[in-house]
């Protein structure tokens, strides 16, 4: 399973209980985010989505108040698989509820479209800024981890990935930034060669869902492609509910670069 990580660039590891005992720990503080006065600028996609970047109030060690570090066997596995094991951030808390999606505030029709066609599949870190909408690496996360908080339905907007697209990714944008003096590798618009690989993994690599349920954890490649698609009508429940971090690599956009 893990062996085969440098190939599909993601996994999904099994029911660990010290991963349940996390979750239900922070729960309760999750669920209180969502109604948070100063966390509803999160809420989008005409109530759809909320993004809930920071909103889990957790310290370094993934614990919220006297509760416990995120830790465990998962976790043991994910240390082991980067070499590292960062301070954690304030974890994002992702919400999606029936019927997204719907358009975000400001999304063109076009942009609207990629997101119910295409999941708004992206990579991380690669953000479109400005008018021009041009994208840079200014966020150079070491992974992705997810953890579910809530049981969802296989179909109730569920996390999507293009398996090996972090190989096509990856491979476009040192090429780009090979010559590129380190200190200056921020600075430079990625986004025609990033349209370009993307389209490559569109047509090359295999589109897969991913289904997690609490317990469970799912660690995808710093450069793996990946969005959320749609939930559509008739399809049971509530919310679907997933905190996700994204710690920082310690070495920079120079380690973010790297073939691993």
């Amino acid at each position: 399973m893990v062996s085969g990580f440098s190939e599909t660039g993601w996994l999904k590891l099994p029911f660990d209980a010290d991963i349940l005992s996390w979750v239900t720990s922070v729960l309760p503080a999750a669920r209180a985010s969502m109604s948070d006065p100063k966390l509803a600028h999160w809420w989008d996609c005409e109530d759809t989505w909320f993004v809930g970047v920071d909103a889990l109030p957790n310290d370094a060690r993934g614990a919220v108040g006297e509760g416990p570090a995120l830790e465990g066997a998962s976790i043991d596995i994910v240390r082991a698989l980067f070499r590292e094991w960062p301070p954690l951030h304030k974890a994002q808390v992702s919400v999606t509820r029936p019927g997204y999606p719907r358009p975000r505030r400001g999304e063109s029709e076009a942009a609207f479209g990629y997101r119910l066609n295409r999941a708004a599949a992206h990579v991380d870190g690669l953000k479109p800024a400005g008018p021009p909408r041009t994208r840079h690496i200014d966020e150079p996360h070491a992974f992705i981890l997810g953890v579910p908080l809530t049981e969802s339905h296989p179909q109730a907007a569920p996390l999507v990935i293009w398996e090996g697209s972090h190989v096509i990714m990856g491979q476009a944008l040192r090429n780009l930034l090979c010559q590129v003096d380190p200190e200056d590798v921020s600075k430079v618009d990625v986004t025609e060669v990033y349209a370009e690989a993307r389209k490559r993994v569109f047509n090359d690599c295999p589109r897969i869902t991913v289904q997690a349920k609490p317990g469970e954890i799912t660690v995808l490649h710093r450069h793996l492609l990946h969005g959320v698609d749609p939930w559509p009508d008739g399809v049971p429940g509530s919310e679907r509910m997933i905190a996700y971090f994204r710690p920082e690599c310690t070495g920079g956009v120079a380690d973010w670069l790297a073939q691993d």
